[in-house]
């Protein structure tokens, strides 16, 4: 049978639950696959939901054979990006299917046409709308379980994107990292040079509520200011500023927060990790109703042997001074009192090489890897 092309209405909380699900269906059975938040999709894809469609413009589609679901993808222009680097790119994200030479040539022919329309010359991806969503093919590491922060792919992915011509464009690898029995003596040495030298110190909280009010604003300033050059960067706007805030903040764990500040209480830098949400999520299905909020709970609170290290950014002006470690020695006492035995980093770019370098004074490994792709059009 052909493959129908159907364009998804991204208003309705009914046709974005279709699309959401083929995607999670597709890897039903596979113990590495972690799906996301399925209410966490809908507000990343609804256009009542998510501020960056203030800055771009987005078109989800459905690939059908015999009126059966067989594949999905989004196309999305970034406006703010392609003002920057003064392209003219579609991105395409969001995207599953069967392996299929036919359904995966018509999603792409689908971006493809549509980027046209809008005046685009390239495609590139997966990417989503901004850095806050998930981005980079696995091309390494199938059979390692991913984290709520990342794609999960067949690997028969990166094979059609090499038989359609497209080219690799940008990379990441990510580390699984044992955490130690206590923090590395170098570390310590590092930290308490740097907090003597530029007269800084940690925060804690015991209210969620005053973190946001206090360092909610500054902290997503500094993560517009760390991130700005990484590849494909898109400033978070004030709106996406108070949509994180109350989306992120609202759920972290304190005692895995470091805030860093200076002697004038203004934000230097931040490192917010979360206990791994990897099993709860499998087990859930990416739902929250009936039983997945409990099963969350119990992976927030309860035992649990993983954390992931979800960001860490820091003041431009203080990049490569040995911040980072202070971030180390004030995290890793909580991990150990908490019972973790392992970090996930989470996507790095692969040329990023300092930061890959504070990894060098733990055990660690390299065990994924993932890249973005590019073609003309």
């Amino acid at each position: 049978m052909a493959i129908e092309i159907k364009a998804i209405d991204s208003l309705s909380t009914k046709q974005l639950k279709k699309y959401i699900q083929f995607g999670n269906d597709l890897y039903k059975g596979n113990t590495c696959f972690v799906p996301s938040y399925i209410f966490d999709d809908i507000n990343t894809l609804s256009p009542k939901k998510n501020p960056a469609y203030d800055i771009c413009q987005a078109q989800l589609f459905m690939a059908y054979r015999d009126n059966k679901p067989v594949g999905r993808i989004t196309a999305i222009i970034n406006n703010v990006v392609n003002e920057r680097t003064g392209e003219k790119t579609v991105r395409f994200g969001f995207a599953d299917w069967i392996d299929d030479e036919e359904v995966v040539d018509a999603l792409f022919d689908a971006v493809t046409k549509w980027g046209k329309q809008h005046g685009m010359t390239q495609i590139v991806g997966p990417l989503g709308f901004s850095d806050m969503d998930h981005e980079g093919m696995l091309v390494e590491g199938f059979d390692e379980m991913g984290t709520m922060a990342t794609i999960y792919n067949h690997a028969y992915y990166p094979k059609h994107m090499q038989r359609m011509g497209f080219e690799k464009e940008a990379e990441w690898v990510e580390f699984r990292i044992k955490v130690p029995d206590a923090v590395p003596e170098k570390i310590l040495r590092i930290a308490d040079i740097v907090r003597h030298k530029y007269e800084l110190r940690t925060v804690s909280f015991k209210s969620r509520k005053k973190l946001k009010d206090q360092y909610g604003q500054a902290l997503f300033n500094v993560i517009n200011q760390a991130y700005d050059q990484l590849y494909g960067y898109s400033p978070l706007t004030q709106r996406q500023i108070n949509h994180y805030i109350d989306m992120y903040l609202g759920m972290v764990r304190l005692d895995c927060v470091s805030v860093i500040v200076d002697k004038n209480d203004e934000l230097v830098g931040l490192g917010i990790s979360l206990p791994s949400l990897s099993r709860a999520l499998q087990r859930c299905g990416g739902k929250l109703f009936p039983t997945g909020w409990w099963h969350s709970l119990k992976a927030i609170y309860g035992k649990n042997d993983v954390v992931d290290l979800m960001l860490i950014a820091v003041k431009p002006e203080y990049m490569n001074k040995g911040v980072n470690s202070l971030l180390f020695a004030d995290l890793i006492p909580a991990f150990i009192k908490n019972g973790f035995k392992y970090a996930e980093s989470n996507p790095e770019l692969a040329d990023n090489t300092a930061v890959q370098l504070q990894w060098q004074y733990f055990d660690y490994r390299q065990h994924r890897r993932r890249q973005a792709f590019k073609k003309e059009i």
